[in-house]
């Protein structure tokens, strides 16, 4: 996927539509931004208090791959930033976009 390098978009902080340059965020997991900070679900299931017994026939046999989507993605979401050339802040997409590379010109 080809992106240029300036296009014009709306600013939400100016309220109005200005020459915005492009740039690319590597993706970050929750863990790496704030590693201490995990939700109390996790923490209570990793303490085992939610673990409970058996796998209630659950995972006795593998997938059917025809039937369920097994497999992983061959493509990460894009993580694309625009910073406004008047105010100078910085916004992201509101989604990605899958693509396997990523290039600016």
């Amino acid at each position: 996927m080809k992106i240029p390098k300036t296009m014009k978009r709306h600013c939400p902080y100016c309220k109005k539509h200005t020459e915005h340059t492009v740039g690319q965020a590597k993706k970050k997991g929750q863990g790496s931004v704030h590693t201490q900070s995990r939700s109390s679900y996790t923490r209570l299931r990793a303490r085992g208090s939610w673990r409970g017994y058996g796998n209630k026939g659950r995972f006795s046999r593998p997938p059917v791959g025809s039937r369920k989507m097994s497999g992983k993605k061959l493509t990460k979401k894009t993580d694309i930033r625009y910073t406004c050339k008047v105010c100078g802040k910085q916004h992201s997409q509101s989604y990605g976009r899958r693509a396997k590379k990523v290039e600016i010109i």
